[in-house]
């Protein structure tokens, strides 16, 4: 799927990506926005573009490099509060505005003035749930173009002027040759809103075991969850639950595909969910709470189930055997591929910069 499928012969683009310096693009292990990053970079390389990545000094990025912190802020242990790293990472970007086209800022909120600072076009994609307080001031009024990862995303703000909806995509490799177990798989973080007990539930009801990949943030109400809730939920399990920790990319794509089905009982408006395209291509169904951007992937009856609740949830999970496993594997990598992305924010991008035939 890669190549220039919109660029035809319009001029190569100077395109600047700014990363957030939390975690490394792309990231070891868990990291949504970093992985998303890593993918823009590489599909537009392949395409003739040039571009420049503001990222930590750690990262492993193809292309130019500008280091904003030496090492990324999360996995260096750093827990102060990010927002002098956030605003040394636009000066950044504003000493070197005029070697660029335009600008891709993934620093959701903390990116909001920037574009009052470049004169080039900047490109906004927000990667977080947009329903928190304060929100309603600052959206309306960025300038820029405004990008949501789901048509759900957007729905939350209606009343901010988005230029497009662009869902993620990923440069999916070739799915692991593994053969399909009777477990299920949870992939995510060691969060309430991500619904990690309440997966528990579901396999405990559905007869199965669970396997868990799932990561512990570093703040201080994510540490006290793990303690006080899912540690005493996974002792409480027993066998029937195995806890993995956090993996890498070839590990996780192996958990997923050696198993029955995913679960992702999550409560919360999720604007995407990476890990749902990364089960379906591994051939794996999800079976999900009908939340968020979690419809738009995930097509009921055909990548797997939706539906409210444990009980529910855990109904529907028989159900995946029916599935087709190749079939899901090969249309998700259609319908999310780097390449689409890459394609919709060209599209952004030169509609930005004026283009007339954006």
């Amino acid at each position: 799927m890669t190549g220039p499928r919109t660029a035809g012969a319009r001029r190569p683009l100077r395109i600047a990506q700014v990363a957030p310096p939390l975690e490394r693009v792309p990231p070891i292990g868990y990291g949504g926005t970093e992985r998303v990053v890593d993918a823009l970079v590489r599909e537009f390389l392949a395409r003739g573009h040039a571009v420049t990545t503001f990222a930590s000094g750690d990262s492993a990025c193809e292309g130019e490099l500008v280091a904003t912190v030496p090492r990324a802020l999360w996995p260096a242990g750093i827990r102060d509060d990010p927002t002098a790293w956030f605003m040394a990472t636009l000066l950044d970007v504003r000493d070197r505005a005029a070697d660029f086209d335009v600008v891709h800022c993934h620093l959701d909120v903390r990116g909001a003035g920037v574009a009052d600072l470049l004169p080039v076009p900047v490109v906004h994609t927000f990667h977080g749930r947009l329903d928190g307080p304060g929100l309603e001031r600052v959206l309306p009024r960025m300038h820029g173009r405004l990008v949501a990862i789901s048509g759900s995303q957007a729905a939350s703000r209606p009343d901010t002027p988005w230029a497009a909806v662009v869902h993620n995509g990923l440069a999916f490799g070739p799915p692991p040759e593994a053969d399909r177990g009777p477990d299920l798989a949870f992939v995510g973080r060691v969060d309430p809103a991500k619904g990690i007990v309440e997966a528990m539930e579901i396999a405990q009801r559905a007869g199965r075991r669970l396997r868990i990949a799932a990561k512990v943030g570093i703040r201080s109400w994510e540490r006290a969850y793990d303690d006080e809730v899912f540690r005493p939920a996974l002792r409480r399990a027993g066998g029937a639950v195995e806890y993995l920790g956090e993996l890498t990319d070839p590990e996780r794509d192996r958990l997923l595909a050696e198993s029955f089905a995913t679960v992702m009982p999550i409560a919360w408006p999720e604007p995407f969910g990476l890990a749902v395209i990364e089960s379906l291509a591994c051939g794996t169904p999800v079976v999900a709470s009908a939340l968020g951007a979690l419809p738009e992937i995930v097509r009921d009856g055909v990548d797997g189930f939706l539906a409210l609740g444990v009980d529910a949830l855990a109904a529907r999970v028989d159900d995946c055997d029916r599935l087709d496993r190749g079939a899901i594997a090969r249309d998700v990598r259609d319908r999310f591929s780097a390449a689409r992305m890459a394609d919709g924010y060209e599209a952004v991008y030169r509609a930005a910069m004026g283009d007339p035939r954006s």
